[in-house]
Protein backbone atom coordinates (compact mmCIF):
# COMPACT_ATOMS: atom_id res chain seq x y z
CA UNK A 1 0.00 0.00 0.00
CA UNK A 2 1.49 3.51 -0.96
CA UNK A 3 -0.85 4.57 2.11
CA UNK A 4 -2.46 3.81 5.54
CA UNK A 5 -4.71 6.74 5.70
CA UNK A 6 -8.54 6.76 5.16
CA UNK A 7 -9.65 6.25 1.66
CA UNK A 8 -12.77 8.55 1.59
CA UNK A 9 -9.95 11.50 3.44
CA UNK A 10 -8.52 10.89 1.10
CA UNK A 11 -10.55 11.89 -1.59
CA UNK A 12 -11.97 14.33 0.95
CA UNK A 13 -15.82 12.83 0.61
CA UNK A 14 -17.97 10.93 2.97
CA UNK A 15 -18.30 6.96 3.76
CA UNK A 16 -21.80 7.67 2.28
CA UNK A 17 -21.44 9.54 -0.98
CA UNK A 18 -22.45 8.22 -4.38
CA UNK A 19 -20.52 6.91 -7.30
CA UNK A 20 -20.92 10.79 -9.03
CA UNK A 21 -19.84 12.39 -5.78
CA UNK A 22 -16.90 10.29 -5.74
CA UNK A 23 -15.42 10.37 -9.45
CA UNK A 24 -16.21 14.65 -8.81
CA UNK A 25 -13.79 14.47 -6.25
CA UNK A 26 -10.96 12.71 -7.89
CA UNK A 27 -11.18 14.12 -10.74
CA UNK A 28 -11.11 17.61 -8.85
CA UNK A 29 -8.17 16.28 -7.18
CA UNK A 30 -6.57 14.66 -9.50
CA UNK A 31 -6.50 18.04 -11.72
CA UNK A 32 -4.62 19.61 -9.21
CA UNK A 33 -2.14 17.05 -8.31
CA UNK A 34 -1.50 15.38 -12.34
CA UNK A 35 2.11 15.38 -12.42
CA UNK A 36 2.23 17.68 -15.70
CA UNK A 37 0.82 20.27 -13.75
CA UNK A 38 3.23 19.80 -10.89
CA UNK A 39 6.81 19.16 -12.61
CA UNK A 40 9.35 17.75 -10.20
CA UNK A 41 7.37 17.94 -7.33
CA UNK A 42 7.51 14.82 -5.46
CA UNK A 43 4.88 15.39 -2.90
CA UNK A 44 2.23 16.00 -5.34
CA UNK A 45 3.06 13.19 -7.38
CA UNK A 46 3.07 11.27 -4.49
CA UNK A 47 -0.52 12.25 -3.43
CA UNK A 48 -1.61 11.66 -7.20
CA UNK A 49 -0.80 7.69 -6.66
CA UNK A 50 -2.36 8.22 -3.43
CA UNK A 51 -5.87 9.58 -4.29
CA UNK A 52 -5.75 7.21 -7.42
CA UNK A 53 -5.43 4.63 -5.40
CA UNK A 54 -8.22 5.70 -3.44
CA UNK A 55 -10.18 6.09 -6.17
CA UNK A 56 -9.62 2.59 -7.75
CA UNK A 57 -10.80 1.09 -4.70
CA UNK A 58 -13.78 2.93 -3.87
CA UNK A 59 -15.22 3.18 -7.49
CA UNK A 60 -15.53 -0.51 -7.37
CA UNK A 61 -18.63 -1.96 -5.47
CA UNK A 62 -17.47 -4.86 -4.20
CA UNK A 63 -14.05 -3.52 -3.61
CA UNK A 64 -15.73 -0.66 -1.50
CA UNK A 65 -17.73 -2.93 0.50
CA UNK A 66 -14.92 -4.94 1.75
CA UNK A 67 -12.60 -1.74 2.55
CA UNK A 68 -16.00 -0.40 4.37
CA UNK A 69 -15.98 -3.51 6.26
CA UNK A 70 -12.43 -4.75 6.96
CA UNK A 71 -10.73 -1.07 6.04
CA UNK A 72 -6.75 -1.91 4.62
CA UNK A 73 -6.80 -5.19 6.04
CA UNK A 74 -8.86 -6.32 2.90
CA UNK A 75 -6.33 -6.52 0.56
CA UNK A 76 -3.10 -6.99 3.07
CA UNK A 77 -1.21 -10.03 2.71
CA UNK A 78 -2.17 -10.65 -1.08
CA UNK A 79 1.12 -9.56 -2.34
CA UNK A 80 4.85 -10.25 -2.70
CA UNK A 81 6.38 -13.15 -3.58
CA UNK A 82 6.23 -15.90 -0.67
CA UNK A 83 4.67 -13.73 1.72
CA UNK A 84 4.12 -15.88 3.82
CA UNK A 85 4.19 -19.00 1.73
CA UNK A 86 6.78 -20.73 3.99
CA UNK A 87 8.45 -23.32 1.25
CA UNK A 88 8.30 -21.75 -1.95
CA UNK A 89 11.36 -19.84 -2.18
CA UNK A 90 14.18 -21.21 -4.34
CA UNK A 91 11.63 -23.17 -6.97
CA UNK A 92 12.29 -20.84 -10.00
CA UNK A 93 8.44 -19.46 -9.91
CA UNK A 94 7.90 -15.75 -9.99
CA UNK A 95 5.31 -16.14 -7.88
CA UNK A 96 2.96 -18.69 -6.07
CA UNK A 97 0.33 -17.37 -9.13
CA UNK A 98 2.78 -19.69 -11.09
CA UNK A 99 3.10 -22.61 -9.27
CA UNK A 100 -0.73 -23.18 -9.52
CA UNK A 101 -1.23 -22.72 -12.53
CA UNK A 102 1.85 -25.08 -13.78
CA UNK A 103 0.34 -27.51 -11.49
CA UNK A 104 -3.70 -26.97 -12.94
CA UNK A 105 -2.59 -26.46 -16.49
CA UNK A 106 -2.96 -22.26 -16.10
CA UNK A 107 -1.76 -21.98 -19.33
CA UNK A 108 -4.46 -23.05 -21.52
CA UNK A 109 -7.46 -24.16 -19.20
CA UNK A 110 -7.82 -20.87 -17.27
CA UNK A 111 -6.48 -21.24 -13.80
CA UNK A 112 -6.87 -22.51 -10.42
CA UNK A 113 -9.81 -24.70 -9.91
CA UNK A 114 -10.37 -24.41 -13.78
CA UNK A 115 -11.86 -21.31 -13.86
CA UNK A 116 -10.69 -18.28 -16.33
CA UNK A 117 -8.75 -15.27 -14.70
CA UNK A 118 -9.71 -12.01 -16.29
CA UNK A 119 -6.98 -9.89 -16.73
CA UNK A 120 -6.47 -6.58 -18.01
CA UNK A 121 -9.45 -4.06 -17.92
CA UNK A 122 -13.09 -5.14 -17.68
CA UNK A 123 -15.23 -4.99 -20.65
CA UNK A 124 -17.25 -1.82 -20.50
CA UNK A 125 -21.14 -2.06 -18.78
CA UNK A 126 -24.42 -2.74 -20.96
CA UNK A 127 -26.33 1.03 -21.12
CA UNK A 128 -30.29 0.79 -20.71
CA UNK A 129 -32.39 2.63 -22.44
CA UNK A 130 -36.07 3.51 -22.49
CA UNK A 131 -38.25 4.66 -25.33
CA UNK A 132 -41.52 5.56 -25.56
CA UNK A 133 -43.13 5.31 -29.50
CA UNK A 134 -46.75 5.30 -30.48
CA UNK A 135 -48.82 2.17 -31.20
CA UNK A 136 -48.83 3.33 -35.26
CA UNK A 137 -45.14 3.80 -34.90
CA UNK A 138 -45.51 0.48 -33.52
CA UNK A 139 -47.55 -0.88 -36.44
CA UNK A 140 -44.94 0.80 -39.57
CA UNK A 141 -41.85 0.58 -37.57
CA UNK A 142 -39.79 4.15 -37.51
CA UNK A 143 -36.45 4.87 -38.00
CA UNK A 144 -35.45 7.73 -35.40
CA UNK A 145 -32.06 8.76 -33.41
CA UNK A 146 -31.36 9.43 -29.74
CA UNK A 147 -29.04 11.15 -28.09
CA UNK A 148 -27.23 9.85 -24.99
CA UNK A 149 -24.17 10.70 -22.92
CA UNK A 150 -22.01 7.78 -22.59
CA UNK A 151 -18.21 7.07 -21.96
CA UNK A 152 -16.03 6.61 -24.84
CA UNK A 153 -12.79 5.97 -25.41
CA UNK A 154 -10.34 9.04 -24.50
CA UNK A 155 -9.20 10.28 -27.84
CA UNK A 156 -5.90 12.13 -25.90
CA UNK A 157 -4.51 8.89 -25.06
CA UNK A 158 -6.05 6.17 -27.48
CA UNK A 159 -8.30 4.76 -24.99
CA UNK A 160 -4.78 3.66 -23.50
CA UNK A 161 -5.10 5.73 -20.47
CA UNK A 162 -1.56 6.38 -20.40
CA UNK A 163 -0.02 9.73 -21.51
CA UNK A 164 1.07 10.22 -25.01
CA UNK A 165 5.18 9.13 -24.52
CA UNK A 166 4.41 7.04 -21.76
CA UNK A 167 3.85 3.46 -21.21
CA UNK A 168 1.99 0.83 -19.90
CA UNK A 169 3.95 -1.68 -17.71
CA UNK A 170 3.61 -4.95 -16.39
CA UNK A 171 2.23 -4.98 -12.84
CA UNK A 172 5.42 -6.47 -10.66
CA UNK A 173 3.81 -7.23 -7.85
CA UNK A 174 1.60 -10.03 -9.52
CA UNK A 175 3.15 -10.27 -12.68
CA UNK A 176 0.46 -9.47 -14.95
CA UNK A 177 -2.07 -12.00 -13.18
CA UNK A 178 -4.13 -8.99 -11.38
CA UNK A 179 -4.59 -11.67 -8.58
CA UNK A 180 -1.81 -12.86 -5.84
CA UNK A 181 -2.06 -16.28 -3.62
CA UNK A 182 -0.46 -16.49 -0.58
CA UNK A 183 -0.49 -20.43 1.70
CA UNK A 184 -1.01 -19.96 4.56
CA UNK A 185 -0.79 -23.99 5.57
CA UNK A 186 -2.27 -26.14 4.01
CA UNK A 187 -4.50 -23.16 2.66
CA UNK A 188 -4.28 -21.06 -0.58
CA UNK A 189 -5.94 -17.69 -0.11
CA UNK A 190 -6.07 -15.56 -3.32
CA UNK A 191 -6.63 -12.07 -3.77
CA UNK A 192 -6.81 -9.39 -6.37
CA UNK A 193 -3.49 -7.55 -6.72
CA UNK A 194 -3.87 -4.26 -4.85
CA UNK A 195 -0.73 -2.97 -6.89
CA UNK A 196 -2.76 -2.69 -10.42
CA UNK A 197 -6.22 -3.55 -9.20
CA UNK A 198 -6.80 -6.52 -10.77
CA UNK A 199 -5.46 -4.92 -14.07
CA UNK A 200 -1.96 -6.60 -14.29
CA UNK A 201 -0.73 -3.16 -16.08
CA UNK A 202 0.62 -0.30 -14.26
CA UNK A 203 0.24 2.70 -15.83
CA UNK A 204 3.66 4.81 -15.37
CA UNK A 205 1.91 8.70 -16.25
CA UNK A 206 -2.03 8.14 -16.52
CA UNK A 207 -3.73 10.11 -19.13
CA UNK A 208 -4.25 13.81 -18.47
CA UNK A 209 -7.63 14.14 -20.02
CA UNK A 210 -9.00 10.80 -18.55
CA UNK A 211 -6.94 10.72 -15.17
CA UNK A 212 -5.87 7.15 -16.76
CA UNK A 213 -9.49 5.65 -17.20
CA UNK A 214 -9.04 5.31 -21.12
CA UNK A 215 -12.47 6.79 -21.23
CA UNK A 216 -14.43 10.57 -21.38
CA UNK A 217 -18.03 11.26 -20.98
CA UNK A 218 -19.12 12.53 -24.72
CA UNK A 219 -22.24 13.07 -26.11
CA UNK A 220 -23.53 10.49 -29.16
CA UNK A 221 -26.41 10.82 -31.72
CA UNK A 222 -27.25 6.88 -32.52
CA UNK A 223 -30.07 6.06 -35.20
CA UNK A 224 -32.19 3.35 -33.94
CA UNK A 225 -34.28 0.63 -36.08
CA UNK A 226 -37.66 -0.13 -34.82
CA UNK A 227 -38.82 -2.89 -36.75
CA UNK A 228 -42.69 -3.46 -36.73
CA UNK A 229 -44.28 -5.46 -34.45
CA UNK A 230 -42.60 -4.49 -31.24
CA UNK A 231 -44.48 -4.01 -27.90
CA UNK A 232 -44.15 -2.75 -24.37
CA UNK A 233 -40.70 -5.06 -22.96
CA UNK A 234 -39.55 -5.41 -26.66
CA UNK A 235 -35.58 -4.84 -26.08
CA UNK A 236 -33.28 -3.82 -28.84
CA UNK A 237 -29.89 -4.65 -28.51
CA UNK A 238 -27.15 -1.98 -30.29
CA UNK A 239 -23.94 -4.19 -30.05
CA UNK A 240 -21.14 -2.04 -29.03
CA UNK A 241 -22.56 1.54 -28.23
CA UNK A 242 -22.72 1.06 -24.44
CA UNK A 243 -20.62 1.96 -21.86
CA UNK A 244 -16.66 2.24 -23.11
CA UNK A 245 -14.30 -0.10 -21.32
CA UNK A 246 -11.51 1.00 -19.46
CA UNK A 247 -7.96 1.17 -20.94
CA UNK A 248 -9.40 -0.10 -24.14
CA UNK A 249 -10.88 -2.83 -23.07
CA UNK A 250 -14.24 -4.03 -25.13
CA UNK A 251 -17.33 -2.10 -24.99
CA UNK A 252 -20.27 -2.83 -23.43
CA UNK A 253 -24.36 -2.58 -25.19
CA UNK A 254 -26.71 -0.59 -25.47
CA UNK A 255 -30.38 -1.79 -24.72
CA UNK A 256 -33.47 0.04 -25.69
CA UNK A 257 -36.59 -0.76 -24.03
CA UNK A 258 -39.73 -0.30 -25.70
CA UNK A 259 -43.16 1.42 -23.91
CA UNK A 260 -46.18 1.68 -26.26
CA UNK A 261 -47.97 5.01 -25.76
CA UNK A 262 -51.45 4.66 -24.43
CA UNK A 263 -53.75 4.92 -27.37
CA UNK A 264 -57.30 6.99 -27.84
CA UNK A 265 -58.87 3.82 -29.73
CA UNK A 266 -57.07 0.83 -29.31
CA UNK A 267 -55.81 -1.51 -26.56
CA UNK A 268 -53.48 -4.12 -27.54
CA UNK A 269 -53.09 -7.97 -26.50
CA UNK A 270 -50.36 -9.30 -28.19
CA UNK A 271 -50.59 -9.11 -32.35
CA UNK A 272 -54.22 -8.56 -31.21
CA UNK A 273 -56.27 -5.05 -31.39
CA UNK A 274 -59.40 -4.76 -29.34
CA UNK A 275 -61.59 -1.89 -29.37
CA UNK A 276 -65.32 -0.50 -27.90
CA UNK A 277 -67.98 0.41 -30.32
CA UNK A 278 -70.77 1.89 -28.86
CA UNK A 279 -73.99 1.63 -31.30
CA UNK A 280 -77.45 3.08 -31.13
CA UNK A 281 -80.30 0.86 -29.89
CA UNK A 282 -81.55 1.18 -33.44
CA UNK A 283 -78.43 0.14 -35.09
CA UNK A 284 -78.36 -3.17 -32.71
CA UNK A 285 -82.42 -3.95 -33.31
CA UNK A 286 -82.12 -3.55 -37.40
CA UNK A 287 -78.67 -4.33 -37.77
CA UNK A 288 -76.06 -2.22 -40.44
CA UNK A 289 -72.39 -1.43 -40.91
CA UNK A 290 -69.92 0.86 -38.25
CA UNK A 291 -66.31 1.85 -39.72
CA UNK A 292 -63.79 1.63 -37.68
CA UNK A 293 -60.61 3.49 -38.99
CA UNK A 294 -56.99 1.00 -39.08
CA UNK A 295 -53.83 1.52 -37.86
CA UNK A 296 -52.68 0.50 -41.09
CA UNK A 297 -54.55 3.60 -42.59
CA UNK A 298 -57.02 1.58 -44.09
CA UNK A 299 -61.22 1.85 -43.11
CA UNK A 300 -62.56 -1.47 -41.68
CA UNK A 301 -66.44 -2.03 -42.68
CA UNK A 302 -67.86 -3.93 -39.53
CA UNK A 303 -71.26 -5.50 -40.41
CA UNK A 304 -73.78 -5.28 -37.50
CA UNK A 305 -75.94 -8.39 -37.23
CA UNK A 306 -79.80 -7.31 -36.34
CA UNK A 307 -80.48 -8.07 -32.62
CA UNK A 308 -76.78 -7.54 -31.76
CA UNK A 309 -76.21 -7.44 -27.45
CA UNK A 310 -74.23 -5.56 -25.37
CA UNK A 311 -70.57 -7.38 -25.32
CA UNK A 312 -70.66 -9.10 -28.56
CA UNK A 313 -67.37 -8.81 -30.25
CA UNK A 314 -66.69 -8.95 -33.93
CA UNK A 315 -63.31 -10.35 -35.15
CA UNK A 316 -61.84 -8.73 -38.31
CA UNK A 317 -59.24 -11.00 -39.52
CA UNK A 318 -56.06 -10.07 -40.23
CA UNK A 319 -56.38 -6.05 -39.01
CA UNK A 320 -54.19 -6.51 -35.92
CA UNK A 321 -50.49 -6.22 -35.30
CA UNK A 322 -48.06 -7.79 -37.32
CA UNK A 323 -46.16 -10.39 -35.96
CA UNK A 324 -42.42 -9.46 -35.03
CA UNK A 325 -39.77 -10.32 -37.28
CA UNK A 326 -42.63 -12.56 -38.61
CA UNK A 327 -45.06 -12.58 -41.49
CA UNK A 328 -48.56 -12.30 -41.39
CA UNK A 329 -51.20 -9.75 -38.77
CA UNK A 330 -53.20 -10.36 -35.81
CA UNK A 331 -56.88 -9.67 -35.26
CA UNK A 332 -58.79 -7.01 -34.77
CA UNK A 333 -61.85 -7.42 -32.39
CA UNK A 334 -64.57 -5.01 -31.78
CA UNK A 335 -66.84 -4.97 -28.74
CA UNK A 336 -70.29 -3.99 -29.45
CA UNK A 337 -71.59 -1.75 -26.66
CA UNK A 338 -75.72 -0.70 -27.29
CA UNK A 339 -76.53 3.15 -26.27
CA UNK A 340 -79.37 3.65 -24.49
CA UNK A 341 -80.53 7.13 -25.45
CA UNK A 342 -80.67 9.84 -23.04
CA UNK A 343 -82.30 12.52 -25.27
CA UNK A 344 -85.21 12.06 -26.99
CA UNK A 345 -87.76 14.03 -28.96
CA UNK A 346 -91.52 14.48 -28.38
CA UNK A 347 -92.06 12.64 -31.69
CA UNK A 348 -89.43 9.93 -30.52
CA UNK A 349 -90.95 8.93 -27.48
CA UNK A 350 -94.37 8.87 -29.00
CA UNK A 351 -92.78 6.57 -31.33
CA UNK A 352 -91.45 4.25 -29.00
CA UNK A 353 -94.66 4.22 -26.75
CA UNK A 354 -95.93 2.83 -29.83
CA UNK A 355 -93.50 -0.06 -29.99
CA UNK A 356 -93.84 -0.53 -26.64
CA UNK A 357 -97.60 -1.57 -27.33
CA UNK A 358 -97.19 -3.42 -29.36
CA UNK A 359 -94.67 -5.77 -27.60
CA UNK A 360 -95.58 -9.65 -27.07
CA UNK A 361 -92.36 -10.40 -25.36
CA UNK A 362 -90.98 -12.68 -28.07
CA UNK A 363 -89.17 -9.30 -29.20
CA UNK A 364 -86.74 -9.77 -26.83
CA UNK A 365 -86.42 -13.04 -24.96
CA UNK A 366 -83.85 -12.85 -22.49
CA UNK A 367 -85.90 -10.18 -20.09
CA UNK A 368 -89.53 -12.05 -20.83
CA UNK A 369 -87.75 -15.65 -19.04
CA UNK A 370 -86.05 -13.49 -16.87
CA UNK A 371 -89.26 -11.71 -15.50
CA UNK A 372 -90.55 -15.14 -15.87
CA UNK A 373 -88.69 -16.77 -13.42
CA UNK A 374 -89.11 -13.59 -10.85
CA UNK A 375 -92.83 -14.18 -11.11
CA UNK A 376 -92.55 -17.97 -10.52
CA UNK A 377 -90.04 -16.92 -7.53
CA UNK A 378 -92.75 -14.93 -6.10
CA UNK A 379 -95.68 -17.18 -6.26
CA UNK A 380 -93.59 -19.49 -4.25
CA UNK A 381 -92.60 -17.20 -1.47
CA UNK A 382 -96.70 -16.73 -1.46
CA UNK A 383 -97.58 -20.17 -1.29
Amino acid sequence: MATETDYYEQLQVDRGCDGATLKSAYRKLAMKYHPDKNPGDEAAEARFKSISEAYEVLKDPQKRAAYDQYGHAAFTNGGGNNAGGGGFSGTGFNDIGDIFETIFGGGGGGGFGGQQQQRGPARGADLRYDMEISLEDAFHGKQTEIEIDVSASCDACDGSGAEPGTGVNTCTTCHGHGKVRVQQGFFVVERTCTSCQGRGEVIESPCHVCYGEGRVDKPQTLEVEIPAGVDSGTRIRLSGKGEAGARGAPTGDLYIFIHLARHGIFEREGTTLFTRAPISFSVAALGGEIVIPGLDGSKHEIRIPPGIQSGKQIRQRGAGMPVLRGRGHGDMVVQIEVETPTKLSTRQKELLREFQETETGDESPNSSGFFSKIKEAWDGLAD
